[in-house]
C-alpha cells in the first residue's frame, strides 16, 4: 500500500517502512504525528483519489531525526563594479519513518 502526502509546499510518495526528509515539523525524536494531507492511497488493484484530500486517510509517522543539511553557498557578483556577497545556508529538516497508512 502507498500513498501520496502533502507537507511542506511538497508532496512525497511514502511506503510504510519508508523514510523521509520533510521541512522542519515540531516535536522531538521519537514522538509519533500523523499527517492528515492525504492526496492519494492505493495498492491492492484500488486507487482512491482526493479532491484535493481524502476526507479519514492518515498517515502515521515517527520522527527518527531533527537536523540540517549540508550548507550551500550563494555567492553574488557583478563583474567591474566591486559588488560580490557571499552567503551560506543550512536547511533545517525532520527525518520522518512511515509506520501505518490509514485509508
Amino acid at each position: 500500500m502507498y500513498a501520496v502526502i502533502a507537507t511542506g509546499g511538497k508532496q512525497y510518495n511514502v511506503e510504510k517502512g519508508s523514510i523521509l526528509k520533510v521541512e522542519k515539523l515540531e516535536g522531538n525524536v521519537g514522538d509519533k504525528i500523523t499527517l492528515d494531507q492525504v492526496l492519494c492511497v492505493g495498492g491492492e488493484g484500488d486507487i482512491k483519489v482526493g479532491k484535493p484530500t481524502l476526507s479519514g486517510a492518515s498517515v502515521i509517522c515517527t520522527i527518527t531525526e531533527q537536523d540540517r543539511a549540508a550548507k550551500i553557498i550563494v555567492f553574488k557578483k557583478k563583474r567591474r563594479k566591486g559588488y560580490q556577497k557571499k552567503r551560506g545556508h543550512r536547511q533545517s529538516y525532520t527525518s520522518l519513518k512511515v509506520e501505518d497508512i490509514k485509508a
